[in-house]
């Protein structure tokens, strides 16, 4: 197995995912939620965020999230999937300060 290039990685990552669960699992349990590319994998997520933000990663969950149904005016339309990873850090591992609110 190779090593995915660092242009790669700096975009497997797309943001950190933003809610009431996600602030709660970062403040209890030093675990983040990221939305991340719908064709990464378990080692990339875990390369990535070991090279974006410094920092040793424990273990990555993944989740595939179906893209929500939405109405506009009379027609319908539907939202893409996507793919959300939950990243926990091992202990004494923290990750830049601006993602602490996310």
């Amino acid at each position: 197995m190779s090593t995915p290039s660092k242009d790669y990685l700096s975009g497997v990552v797309i943001a950190p995912h933003v809610s009431e669960k996600a602030a709660r699992l970062a403040t209890e349990g030093n675990q983040y939620v990221f939305k991340v590319r719908r064709d990464a994998t378990k080692p990339d997520i875990r390369a990535a965020v070991e090279f974006l933000f410094e920092v040793k990663v424990d273990t990555v969950r993944v989740v595939n999230q179906p893209g929500k149904t939405k109405r506009f005016g009379r027609s319908s339309g539907r939202r893409q999937d996507w793919k959300k990873a939950y990243v926990k850090l091992r202990d004494g591992e923290k990750v830049p300060d601006f993602l602490e609110g996310a």
